[in-house]
């Protein structure tokens, strides 16, 4: 068995990114889990299809329920960009300055990833994450 995850992506303009994130734990979990593939992105129109090579978390909207959720910047050693705590519900705004940057270093593949944090059996979260492509 595997944790039920669903990833549905609402908008992939020129420039914003959102995408609705929900996972139902078998009490599996998930470990640096590739949650946004830049690569994948929609390319910008700008006639030479310039390819997304990260982006700048804006805002974040979640609820978790018995386990906590740290979003990672994939690297070649990964970087925690947010860590949700369990049982709990908030927005975090980081649009007035920009939005988090990609901190990480060597291997930087410009990638989110998740890892759950004390799963077990029937926990769930569900994440909305709004983001600005960098190209």
């Amino acid at each position: 068995m595997a944790d039920a995850v669903t990833s549905t992506t609402v908008d992939d303009g020129p420039r914003k990114l959102v995408v609705y994130f929900t996972n139902t734990s078998d009490g599996t979990g998930e470990s640096a889990v590739t949650k946004v593939d830049v690569s994948a992105l929609a390319k910008y129109p700008d006639g030479a299809g310039t390819t997304c090579t990260g982006v700048r978390i804006t805002k974040v909207w979640y609820s978790t329920v018995g386990m906590g959720v740290k979003i990672l910047w994939d690297a070649t050693t990964d970087v925690i960009a947010l860590q949700l705590q369990a049982d709990w519900s908030d927005t975090l705004d980081f649009s007035s300055f920009g939005g988090i940057p990609n901190a990480s270093g060597s291997g930087k593949t410009g990638d989110i990833q998740f890892t759950t944090v004390g799963h077990s059996s029937g926990d769930t979260y569900s994440i909305a994450m709004e983001m600005v492509k960098e190209f």
